[in-house]
């Protein structure tokens, strides 16, 4: 099943998309805490339906988070992309968060922000989390599903101190694209590695492509990493890396007015455009902002 976070006369809430191709919701009236723990295996004793339905056209999609859940991403997960940059597999993942303010939903305007003039995508299978792992053996199993991620990044964050500064590179503000929505574990194969075929497209031009498969760290790993130093909570998502075909393998980044669509089979895609560039006005220049150079 396909599940969304919309928004409809002013309000926000959970809703169920019927069809295959989805023209309609069914707002869901249980609290997320409630259904979320088992829809993934297919359950839907606890998903309270609405009566009426609504058109999916009539509303707005937004990123398929629940408020209170938090975003962690993982990268160096895909051997293709490593060895571009010459690189190895490593011994364990990088991992970090992302801020609410950091993500738009499908059809939202990506903004350009003032601190990179190395704007970058990655399009990413997220995990979504559904229960508390605890002593579950294997952690995908408390997923309540997957849907799309396009972890825009700023690759040039930190160059002008010699250092990775994920603050900057993955927590702009509105620069990371999420849903269209959640498709549910059983719907795709439930728990153990999802193989679906991922790819983005740049103005129409295919920039990535690979298959889930891949994962260099497959998401039981990925998961008790995360789940070992911060316990996961139903509703948070997990970035789980990106395939080679980056920008900064070619040196090819977004720039203001570009479409990128980013696509994962089975689940949905993303279609975004890369707004105009943030300016901050001249007295808010002042000091060591590590912006990067003007023109």
């Amino acid at each position: 099943m396909r599940l969304a976070r919309v928004e409809a006369g002013g309000e926000a809430f959970w809703a169920l998309l019927e069809g295959d191709v989805p023209q309609r919701i069914r707002r869901i009236c249980a609290p997320f805490e409630t259904w979320a723990p088992t829809l993934g295996s297919g359950d839907w004793g606890q998903l309270t339906l609405a009566d009426e339905t609504l058109a999916l056209a009539d509303c707005r999609l937004l990123p398929p988070l629940q408020p209170g859940a938090r975003v962690f991403g993982v990268g160096l997960n895909y051997l293709g992309h490593l060895q571009r940059l010459g690189s190895e597999a490593p011994a364990h993942t990088l991992a970090y968060f992302k801020p609410e303010s950091a993500l738009v939903g499908a059809g939202d305007e990506i903004q350009y922000p003032a601190a990179t003039a190395q704007l970058d995508y990655e399009v990413e299978l997220v995990a979504v989390v559904g229960r508390p792992l605890g002593d579950t053996p294997n952690a995908s199993a408390c997923l309540l599903g997957y849907t799309v991620g396009n972890d825009i990044s700023a690759r040039d964050a930190g160059r002008g101190i010699g250092r990775l500064d994920l603050f900057t590179q993955k927590a702009m503000d509105r620069t990371t694209p999420v849903g269209p929505w959640i498709v549910s574990l059983d719907e795709l194969g439930g728990a153990g590695q999802p193989a679906l075929e991922l790819r983005l497209y740049v103005n129409g031009e295919v920039r990535q492509q690979d298959n889930t498969r891949e994962m260099i760290f497959g998401l039981d790993e990925l998961l008790n990493y995360l789940d070992a130093r911060i316990a996961l909570r139903p509703g948070d998502l997990v970035f789980t890396g990106s395939t080679h075909g980056v920008g900064l393998e070619s040196g090819r980044f977004l720039r203001p007015g570009d479409r990128v669509v980013a696509q994962i089979q089975g689940i949905g895609q993303l279609d975004n455009l890369i707004g105009p560039p943030r300016l901050l006005s001249p007295a808010r220049r002042s000091g060591r902002l590590g912006l990067p150079a003007a023109g």
